[in-house]
């Protein structure tokens, strides 16, 4: 994926998506169909106050952006992508540290992309707090229809 698609698809979801700014999840990488993401740890993502560990919903949020993400690297630029179906095991407690975030797509069809997702804290990549699938529909775009997003997109980059 070349740095100028990297940029506007980080710009995409961290600025475009409200949800995912106020979690503050940022991108570190993006490759085709593979991306990292972090969310830095904020005492209002706590979940269970007496281990502490984070929320689900906040673990399941970063495991879905990852995955819309990793189709959307791989995908044309006037395609658009939304959520089918989103599978996540909990394996053990978020700390209340930063969590990573990965998804790589396994599967991309005309319509369809499903994708392999992992959440773990840095440095315990073995130690996964979370696994699933993702599953996203592709809706094939044409260049007039996305012509909007794409000046949003850009003016963040300016």
């Amino acid at each position: 994926m070349d740095e100028v698609r990297f940029q506007k698809l980080a710009a995409l979801f961290e600025t475009q998506v409200p949800f995912v700014a106020f979690l503050g999840i940022h991108f570190v990488s993006v490759a085709s169909g593979s991306v990292r993401m972090e969310v830095p740890f904020q005492p209002s993502l706590i979940g269970n106050p007496v281990l502490p560990a984070l929320h689900g919903g906040v673990i399941a949020t970063l495991l879905d952006t990852c995955g819309g993400a990793a189709v959307w690297s791989q995908i044309g630029e006037f395609d658009r992508v939304s959520t089918v179906d989103l599978r996540v095991d909990y394996l053990r407690p978020g700390r209340p540290e930063t969590l990573v975030g990965t998804g790589r797509v396994i599967r991309l069809g005309n319509r369809v992309g499903v994708v392999e997702l992992r959440a773990y804290h840095p440095g315990a990549s073995g130690e996964p707090v979370a696994v699933g699938t993702g599953v996203y529909n592709i809706k094939r775009g044409q260049p007039g229809n996305a012509r909007d997003l794409e000046k949003l997109i850009d003016s963040h980059l300016e």
